[in-house]
């Protein structure tokens, strides 16, 4: 599957409002909790949705933040306590807390 960079951020624009696309209900409510509930095998894994459970995929982000991760570096990053989504291309993944960092900053420098 290819999906653009406005494909990726149209997908997280809808996790970010929590389901909704404009007025309508596009995802149900349950489907919405199981991608943010962190499973009993992997904690740092909901329903499709990689979790920041501990901040332990990326301490730089809240600890609420949630991550869609695709090979190559590619990230959708949610994280509603800025309401913020940001989406990341062929990033090096060493790089990526890095950068969440830098982007933290700039918000709390505002």
């Amino acid at each position: 599957m290819w999906a653009t960079t406005r494909d990726h951020a149209r997908f997280g624009l809808l996790m970010l409002r929590r389901r909704r696309w404009g007025e309508r209900q596009i995802l149900s409510e349950r489907w919405m909790n199981l991608a943010e509930t962190p499973t009993p095998i992997r904690p740092v894994y909901g329903f499709l949705w990689w979790l920041n459970t501990d901040r332990a995929q990326y301490p730089a982000a809240p600890a609420s933040s949630v991550f869609a991760l695709g090979a190559g570096g590619n990230v959708i990053w949610i994280d509603r306590e800025h309401d913020l989504l940001v989406v990341i291309r062929w990033m090096d993944t060493r790089r990526i807390n890095e950068f969440m960092a830098l982007v933290i900053s700039a918000l709390a420098s505002d």
